[in-house]
């Protein structure tokens, strides 16, 4: 990777793209980079209330900045070709070489890539400057600004694998063979005609050789040719959601019996289709997809795509049940489905969220005529031999859907899209659904049904082929719309808005529509089934129960409203979840009573106090999976427990703590990889002296690091807190904080310690190798 030691300046700056600039007094920061999670200049705060399209982006800052780094490549390789790529860069960035320009990308979300070759310095100092101009409302949520994914630097040979010329398709699947079609684009860019021999290797996770191909061709000088191989793999070991089994295609090229190019690309063996009969289909396997939309930050850390946060992202995911996710409304970084390859999570590859219509003055409107077929391009040359991917999505609730001219651009993106890739269908999703779309649907293979529940079963009677899912659904609505799945197999899934909170469209979950600057501090959506620290709320604890078996958990309405409610709300805007937290501390409301929830997919649930039966109930489909208890309050232990075919399978206990004593830190990782690239996330708890956390405690929380690590992020996951996202403390909220930790570049010991006021500290230690 080309990440490391990077000079960056925020604010515009002329002539920042000549050599002999001077960035001396510039900051050096390594990549992926987000200025707009920063603190602002002269502040501890990284929001600000005036800024321009304040409530979509959560009141960050955009604006210009540069990058400049030095490289030197030795004399030795004048012979190959050198390939800058960047793999995402929001936005419209402004790319220099020796201070020659090289071209502009004005979308944030796609990667891009020159050939430097003819405009390198051998054996000299090179500088390339990258202009970020993030200027104006050009996104409805965070995009963050920068170079916030990776940048890499690729040395090859003048014969060489094509970029992106790689791609790989699996056909005549089952359990005792596979064939493997491979294509392969190899481009001859010396200056003469010469025969190149490609094998094509095929490597299972055990790293042995499972099938191979060879073959021949002349190229003639500055021509390219693809080459189209057929391999049988006897006893594949299938890509499913259980077990994400991947192979390697190993690609050769020999010229005169020599090595001269080679790479390496991943895949999956597995087969998917889709009908209104059986729905959406792995393996021949008929199943429901369980599905997240997300947006593309990472809460404390912004935008930046770290490999080891997208990891730690769909794992997370993973866990709460979900199996699939909608990148809403853009391509993700590459490093984010690679996550989804190997931990086994299925995903819906997005365009954009408009075409020639704007959604905001300055968004990607004002390049779609120009940029769409590049993009898309690039999108699906770069995605296509992720096995996770199961969809193409050409966009997003895109403005005009009723009009013939936008079903027409529908079709001509979606034809370009089967003309590159079609082994996958084409989707879209589509807002305000009705019989005026019909000519947009046809575009499409599977039909994304924003919001429209209510149209399952009227437009099954209308377009009995139509396959429809919920590209996106209310998470206060979640069980009318999964038993609409279930109950319907035309509709193969349904995707909640959101699988996890982000920021920016401030306070969608709670003061919701229509959004106005008066909602800051808010800067969180507030609507995520997992918050933007990575722990679960209480609407994915009740998804729990909808989706898993003998699930149980326990939560109390608050008796005040948790933030002050907004007299404005529409009321079809309803992306909050009851308010009601998992909290048995109400000092001064002793004998009032409660409302106590209890969510579970047990038979029956039996609630305690005190050891006290307060009864059992019945919880299945016929009470949504849902028992409503009315307690008086008294300090102590409130306690659910779940009952199925008369046994107990499990409970779920709440506390009263006393006041906070001591600091608990404990770390998703405790041994990471050095390189300056790794994380460890540490969950930071506020505990009373038996061990309980005090989910009202609140403590400012200062940390110290020493060792081989750095704090990259801190967040805690109130809405409405402007606290720095990078200063080496928090304030908790409900009881806890979290701190994100980054490896440097040598092995050996990270020692974080926590401090606060009146309590005990806390040290954790991480390893780096």
């Amino acid at each position: 990777m080309f990440d490391d030691g990077w000079k960056f300046h925020r604010s515009d700056i002329i002539n920042a793209e000549t050599v002999n600039f001077n960035d001396k007094a510039w900051r050096t920061v390594d990549l992926p980079h987000d200025w707009s999670i920063e603190d602002l200049p002269g502040t501890n705060s990284a929001f600000n209330p005036d800024v321009v399209n304040g409530v979509g982006i959560g009141f960050t800052t955009g604006g210009t900045g540069w990058y400049r780094k030095q490289f030197t490549i030795p004399v030795y390789q004048k012979d190959k070709r050198i390939i800058i790529e960047f793999d995402g860069v929001y936005m419209n960035a402004d790319v220099w070489l020796n201070g020659k320009h090289l071209g502009n990308h004005p979308y944030g979300y796609t990667s891009f890539y020159y050939d430097i070759t003819n405009d390198v310095n051998w054996n000299a100092t090179n500088m390339l400057a990258v202009q970020v101009k993030n200027e104006g409302a050009t996104s409805r949520w965070y995009a963050g600004s920068g170079i916030n994914r990776h940048v890499w630097m690729k040395i090859v040979a003048p014969i060489h694998i094509a970029q992106r010329g790689t791609f790989i398709t699996t056909s005549d699947v089952d359990a005792s063979t596979a064939m493997i079609n491979i294509k392969t684009k190899v481009q001859n860019e010396s200056n003469g005609t010469s025969t190149a021999t490609l094998i094509n290797r095929i490597i299972n996770a055990a790293g042995k050789q499972v099938a191979q191909t060879t073959s021949k061709q002349n190229i003639n000088a500055n021509d390219s040719y693809e080459f189209n191989n057929n391999a049988v793999v006897k006893s594949p070991a299938l890509w499913s959601i259980e077990k994400p089994n991947l192979y390697k295609a190993i690609n050769e090229v020999y010229v005169n019996g020599k090595l001269i190019d080679k790479s390496s690309t991943t895949f999956g063996i597995r087969k998917i289709s889709f009908d209104v009969n059986n729905g959406f289909m792995l393996n021949n396997v008929s199943m429901k997809l369980k599905g997240a939309c997300f947006h593309i930050d990472n809460g404390p850390l912004g935008a930046t795509a770290y490999d080891a946060a997208e990891i730690r992202r769909v794992a997370l995911l993973k866990a709460s049940g979900f199996n699939a996710i909608r990148c809403s409304h853009n391509p993700p970084a590459v490093a984010f489905l690679n996550a989804c390859d190997s931990l086994g999570m299925f995903v819906i590859d997005e365009a954009c969220d408009m075409w020639t219509r704007p959604k905001n003055d300055q968004d990607y409107h004002l390049y779609f005529k120009e940029w769409w077929h590049r993009d898309m391009e690039s999108m699906l040359l770069r995605d296509r031999n992720h096995p996770s991917i199961i969809m193409w999505s050409i966009g997003n609730e895109i403005p005009g859907m009723d009009d013939k001219t936008v079903a027409d651009t529908a079709k001509l993106l979606a034809d370009y899209v089967r003309s590159i890739d079609d082994t996958r269908p084409v989707t879209a999703a589509a807002n305000s659904v009705n019989d005026n779309k019909d000519a947009f649907f046809s575009a499409l293979d599977v039909c994304g049904y924003n919001y429209a529940r209510d149209k399952y079963e009227s437009d099954h009677v209308r377009k009995p082929q139509r396959i429809m899912f919920a590209t996106e659904s209310y998470p206060l609505t979640q069980f009318d719309y999964w038993m609409s799945v279930v109950d319907h197999p035309w509709v193969i899934g349904d995707f909640v808005w959101t699988g996890f909170d982000y920021i920016g469209e401030a306070s969608i979950g709670w003061r919701g529509y229509p959004q106005e600057t008066n909602f800051y501090p808010w800067n969180l959506a507030y609507c995520g089934d997992i918050d933007i620290c990575g722990w679960k709320r209480p609407q994915s604890f009740y998804r729990d129960a909808l989706w898993k078996e003998n699930q149980l958990s326990v939560f109390v309405k608050s008796l005040q409203p948790s933030f002050p409610i907004n007299p404005k709300k529409e009321d079809w805007s309803i992306w909050n979840w009851d308010d009601v937290v998992a909290d048995w501390n109400w000092k001064g409301y002793e004998d009032s009573t409660l409302e106590v929830n209890v969510y579970s997919s047990c038979d029956e649930v039996e609630l305690f106090l005190n050891h006290k039966s307060l009864g059992k109930k019945q919880t299945d489909r016929t009470t949504k999976f849902m028992a409503v208890y009315k307690v008086p309050y008294a300090a102590g232990e409130l306690k659910t427990v779940g009952y199925t075919k008369g046994k107990k399978v499990n409970e779920s206990v709440l506390k009263t703590a006393g006041e906070p004593t001591q600091i608990k830190l404990s770390a998703d990782r405790n041994i990471i990889k050095a390189g300056g690239e790794d994380l460890s996330y540490i969950t930071v708890e506020l505990l009373d002296a038996n061990g309980i956390k005090n989910p009202k405690a609140d403590d400012l929380i200062h940390f110290e690091i020493k060792g081989e690590g750095k704090i990259i992020g801190v967040g805690n996951a109130n809405p409405e807190s402007t606290e720095s996202c990078q200063q080496p403390q928090r304030k908790a909220w409900q009881g806890r904080c979290l701190v994100v930790v980054k490896s440097t570049h040598k092995a050996g010991k990270i020692a974080l310690s926590a401090t606060g006021d009146h309590l005990n500290s806390a040290n954790i230690l991480i390893t780096t190798y």
